[in-house]
């Protein structure tokens, strides 16, 4: 045999040697790891991670968790989120070494949202690195249009990749149910439509954010699957620590003037955001005589800055619109010119504690509507506007 084409195949037998030993060290992790959650949808992917994983605590089991979301966090065994400080880009590479890692622990359960876009990514992460014992697709909504498809049903495709085989699925979409049904019945799994009418007014108290009842109702059903009772999964949920994007509202006082400033930002596809206004807005917790909508955009998403400027002028209809992004123009005659108040509007380079000042420059008592992407930019305004709130102790 030739010297090179034998070296070849040694080199060949080594590198599938190697691979078979990674795969037998990764079963070996998924092994120690009884009940396996991955939560995929479009909205409320890290809400229900985090709501599932104090319900699971709040029963006794040792639960980790992981967030991908506006700031990825890890959830200790005690509920404590560990933030996680990547040197790259991220990778759904990372799934590997989170399970290897939690592994070492032999919990009775982890929670993992999943971290891919693109739907060979997400099968790639079901099907051969979680391969979950409980699935969960919060809902199937227009966003990642460019990764997942321009219509709903080419998203709920995407999503239904992460349907394990033989396993339970947990969903709260309705339009698009038949089709994770008809994926997992060929797959041997069984389905639990969940919507949010059991989840009562009395079920929502106690939460030191603002929660959706929906989030609620599949956490609380992925836990009674489980054997949790709804009152204890309901105890642990109560005392879980939001993620960093989740919808709050916090008064802010500049000069005497008072705002109240609503972190949407968490939502920032058309449809969700659009259901947050609507729950928003007749809050009885909130009183205001101004509503300014402040967009903070993304220069290589403009599909979803149209969305949601289009949502914007029909309605929320503000009193005022602050939009911070570059590349405006575009938007000027569709969507600024049919603002009947003021527009201001600001570059991505603008210093985050001089935009703040601006926003509260504004006349008081105002309801501040925070939409757009957060990561970034969004953070360094939040950390700004925080300054100003008249409660510093508050969440």
């Amino acid at each position: 045999m030739d010297v090179v084409v034998f070296s070849l195949f040694i080199m060949i037998l080594l590198i599938i040697t190697a691979l078979m030993g990674e795969w037998l060290v990764h079963l070996r992790a998924l092994n120690r790891i009884p009940i396996r959650i991955h939560v995929n949808g479009t909205r409320g992917k890290s809400s229900v991670t985090r709501l599932v994983c104090a319900g699971l605590r709040e029963a006794g089991y040792s639960v980790l968790g992981k967030t991908t979301g506006s700031d990825p966090r890890i959830l200790d065994l005690q509920g404590k989120d560990r933030k996680i400080h990547r040197l790259q880009k991220p990778s759904i590479g990372e799934q590997v070494r989170f399970l290897r890692y939690f592994g070492q622990f032999r919990p009775g359960a982890i929670v993992l949202e999943c971290m891919a876009v693109q739907p060979q990514y997400q099968w790639v992460t079901e099907q051969r690195m979680v391969k979950s014992t409980h699935s969960v697709i919060t809902n199937a909504r227009l966003d990642h249009v460019e990764e997942m498809g321009y219509r709903l049903r080419d998203i709920a495709m995407s999503l239904s990749n992460t349907i394990p085989f033989k396993g339970s699925l947990f969903t709260a979409e309705q339009d698009k149910l038949d089709i994770f049904e008809s994926v997992a019945a060929k797959r041997g799994t069984k389905v639990k439509a969940v919507t949010d009418h059991g989840v009562t007014h009395e079920d929502m108290m106690g939460f030191n954010h603002i929660e959706h009842p929906e989030n609620v109702a599949l956490s609380l059903a992925v836990c009674e699957s489980l054997g949790i009772t709804r009152e204890k999964a309901l105890q642990g949920m109560r005392k879980a620590q939001p993620d960093p994007g989740a919808l709050r509202v916090w008064d802010l006082i500049l000069d005497d003037r008072h705002f109240s400033l609503v972190n949407a930002f968490a939502a920032n596809d058309p449809q969700s955001t659009k259901t947050i206004w609507n729950m928003i807005k007749d809050h009885p917790s909130l009183e205001y005589d101004h509503i300014c909508a402040f967009l903070n955009t993304r220069s290589d998403r403009i599909s979803r800055t149209s969305q949601l400027l289009e949502l914007i002028v029909k309605d929320i209809q503000p009193d005022s619109l602050f939009v911070r992004g570059d590349r405006m123009e575009r938007f000027e005659k569709p969507y600024f010119s049919k603002i009947h108040g003021t527009v201001e509007q600001f570059s991505e380079n603008e210093s985050a504690s001089i935009f703040a000042r601006k926003l509260l420059s504004q006349q008081g008592n105002t309801l501040i509507f925070g939409i757009g992407n957060i990561v970034g930019t969004g953070f360094q305004i939040l950390d700004e506007l925080k300054k100003y709130r008249a409660n510093s102790n508050s969440n």
